[in-house]
């Protein structure tokens, strides 16, 4: 093998134009630091201005859904009444057919409130609106009941002897407190 020696100009000026461009493939020189340092302070920025955007629309959506809830609310406030009206309704035409009868005698008078007493029990129980009417001999309880008199009686002391007004309940929730009599301590 021989040693040639390279005699053309144009070969030689190409060698050393590769000799001082930078190798793609060598490893990254350190950069400057203030440039490093501001590259991370524009991606701080543009995450910092993506979140402030997401909590904006978080804001928004709350307060969206808090005012589509209060008018829900006061919509079902508005109209809560609706459902129980709707079934008085048929009560109420009963009562105005029964006075449109001139002529009706006192027992067809009797069967025509009976009737329309039913039709509003009915009502009231579908609407969950509930009687407090205890028996003699229940124990007297002040959640449910109000005692009107304390009376003498063969019974246990605090049961109830009579009801005078019966109570209602609506929704587990007393809505009137039956007024009864009570029995006294012995």
């Amino acid at each position: 093998m021989s040693d040639k020696i390279q005699t053309d100009p144009e070969a030689a000026l190409q060698a050393g134009e590769a000799a001082n461009q930078p190798d793609v493939n060598a490893a990254p020189t350190p950069e400057d630091p203030l440039a490093v340092a501001l590259a991370e302070l524009a991606a701080e920025k543009a995450k910092n201005l993506d979140l402030a955007d997401q909590f904006l629309r978080s804001q928004a959506d709350m307060q969206n859904t808090r005012r589509r809830a209060e008018e829900e609310v006061a919509k079902a406030r508005k109209f809560a009444v609706e459902g129980f009206a709707e079934s008085l309704l048929p009560v109420c035409d009963s009562l105005e057919a029964g006075l449109a009868h001139k002529d009706a005698t006192a027992e067809v008078i009797r069967e025509g409130a009976e009737a329309t007493l039913r039709q509003l029990k009915g009502a009231l129980e579908r609407n969950r609106v509930v009687e407090i009417n205890p028996p003699a001999g229940t124990r007297f309880d002040p959640h449910q009941h109000q005692a009107i008199s304390v009376v003498p009686a063969d019974q246990e002391p605090n049961t109830v002897v009579g009801v005078l007004q019966k109570g209602y309940l609506i929704a587990d929730r007393v809505l009137r407190p039956a007024l009864v009599t009570v029995s006294q301590s012995r």
